[in-house]
């Protein structure tokens, strides 16, 4: 039987849906690893972006922290971590969150430097401190770029969040690891058309913020002290 065609039974068959094994459970897994790198990475990368991108100085070092996150082979090191680490959660989390940070703050750093001077100008004639035009001025210019960037990380983190079979995790992993080893590549379809169609949803939801954060266009209302960007 071709394993798409045996890919398709395993879809349609209502037990593989349900029990701590079954495709719900992996799918939350993986959105819940994938939840946590992101999260964390952009805890690290947005405050370095902001200040990178508000004062204008620090750019060699934002470009060097970028070039050398992207070089960086997460499989190796993932396995440097487990074993330095060990086994558990932490290794790859970890993993993820080096994977997700150079997105995230070129994209954070890209929107606030690239605000236009005159509307920053403008709210410094207005009196306001250097605080209220980053976070009433800058940030909300510069939100779909912002946006962007972490849109760029979730989906690089949720189609790497696989790895986290790798090291005897759950997740959508579980199925392609489980079929290499087992020589059931129809399992090994069922996880990437998972992770696929996974991606494909959270991009949307992201596009869909992406595009609601449009300054000037009024879809979301930002407090601001200062004109938006026209």
């Amino acid at each position: 039987m071709n394993i798409f065609s045996q890919a398709f039974d395993y879809f349609v068959d209502g037990a593989n849906w349900s029990g701590p094994t079954g495709i719900v459970a992996r799918l939350l897994e993986q959105l819940w690893y994938s939840a946590i790198a992101v999260f964390f990475s952009a805890i690290i990368a947005v405050p370095m972006g902001l200040a990178i991108g508000h004062i204008r100085k620090g750019e060699v070092i934002l470009v060097g922290i970028v070039n050398a996150l992207r070089s960086i082979p997460t499989l190796g090191l993932l396995t440097f971590l487990v074993l330095l680490i060990g086994l558990g959660l932490i290794s790859p989390v970890i993993a993820l969150v080096l994977l997700g940070i150079p997105s995230i703050l070129a994209g954070t750093y890209a929107g606030i430097a690239n605000v236009d001077r005159t509307v920053v100008d403008a709210a410094n004639s207005m009196g306001m401190t250097q605080r209220q035009v980053l976070f009433r001025v800058e940030v909300p210019n510069a939100m779909p770029l912002i946006l962007g960037g972490i849109r760029s990380a979730t989906l690089q983190v949720i189609a790497t969040a696989t790895i986290a079979a790798y090291v005897n995790l759950g997740g959508l992993g579980r199925y392609i690891f489980d079929g290499l080893a087992l020589y059931r590549y129809d399992r090994v379809v069922v996880g990437a058309i998972l992770v696929a169609v996974l991606a494909l949803i959270i991009d949307g939801i992201l596009a869909l913020a992406v595009w609601l954060s449009q300054p000037g266009t009024g879809r979301l209302k930002f407090r601001s002290g200062a004109p938006a960007k026209l």
